[in-house]
């Protein structure tokens, strides 16, 4: 690309990151494309969240300090505040590899309506990113997929990966696919990339760019309460819903099922109906069933007894 590269903003909402969020600004002050802006809000922490951000300031930063308002709302107001022509969303505890950016845009040059993704690694609550010599990019394929087509790869098995430092996206497209809804808690990442995903005329493989998701620690997709639960339910039926509408075909069907089944297993005994009807969706759209590697005890109750008294007796024996 040109001297006058396009703007990439990065948008990154934090709340009670003091231990990340520095190591994760850096990581963005490390990337090789060098035409970025960061939008960070503070979104009420009462740790020291604020003064780690205040310290990297820089004439990049733009630094909002706001009430609490949620994950969600922030989001929103983050893309509201920002100037780019391409966005990265990057949560507050989580990094980027050097050139993960820049490869991303070479593969967008040029394509518009298309949106990027990349190679991902999971690192604990406690670990440091290694910023002097990147790990190695696990393989993947080149080359590009129909929106549905990834869905249906990502989904496979119930569920993928679709967390916010994945993507790189076109501005244009994230105005087409609408905000992110500020009534969803559980499962928002997969609603709102859901979304995008099919707002787009193609998903952009990019091996060759990681970046890094932070484990071990609360967050809120750790928060399962009942209307945590209700809102995976309501993001299923929102997903599954979009997916069969474009394709209703014995491939999306299957997907769908083996989200319902894999909610089903998640929420019971937990949320009882809420499980129990998550069932009867999945098996009025295949019979296919999603093996749960739960282990010989759990697979020979569930054969004998049927799965929710093997689920029933998981969540008894401390298996969440």
């Amino acid at each position: 690309m040109s001297g006058r590269d396009p703007l990439v903003s990065v948008l990154i909402p934090c709340f009670n990151a003091e231990r990340w969020i520095g190591e994760t600004i850096e990581s963005v002050y490390r990337q090789t494309w060098e035409n970025i802006e960061i939008v960070i809000i503070n979104d009420g922490s009462t740790d020291g969240s604020l003064a780690e951000i205040n310290r990297q300031k820089s004439p990049r930063m733009k630094i909002i300090d706001q009430t609490n308002r949620g994950q969600n709302a922030t989001l929103n107001r983050a893309l509201s505040e920002c100037s780019g022509a391409f966005v990265q969303y990057l949560d507050a505890d989580d990094a980027l590899e050097q050139n993960k950016i820049k490869n991303q845009m070479i593969r967008l040059e040029g394509n518009p309506d298309c949106i990027a993704t990349c190679s991902w690694r999971v690192i604990s609550s406690a670990a440091s990113v290694d910023f002097v010599d990147p790990a190695p990019v696990k393989a993947g394929p080149f080359g590009e997929r129909v929106p549905v087509d990834w869905l249906v790869e990502n989904w496979w098995e119930g569920g993928g990966m679709m967390y916010p430092a994945m993507w790189l996206i076109p501005i244009d497209i994230l105005r087409r696919s609408g905000p992110w809804r500020e009534d969803v808690t559980l499962m928002n990442d997969t609603e709102f990339f859901g979304r995008v995903v099919l707002a787009a005329r193609a998903v952009l493989l990019c091996p060759e760019s990681l970046s890094y998701y932070r484990k071990g620690h609360p967050s809120l997709s750790s928060v399962k309460t009942p209307r945590a639960w209700r809102s995976y339910f309501d993001v299923m039926e929102l997903c599954v819903d979009r997916l069969l509408a474009i394709e209703s075909s014995d491939r999306t069907r299957r997907v769908a099922s083996f989200m319902w089944q894999r909610l089903a297993n998640s929420c019971y005994p937990y949320q009882r109906a809420l499980g129990s009807e998550a069932q009867r969706r999945a098996e009025l759209l295949h019979a296919d069933r999603l093996y749960m590697p739960a282990g010989p005890a759990y697979n020979l109750i569930s054969a004998i007894l049927g799965w929710k008294t093997a689920r029933s007796l998981q969540v008894m024996f401390g298996r969440q």
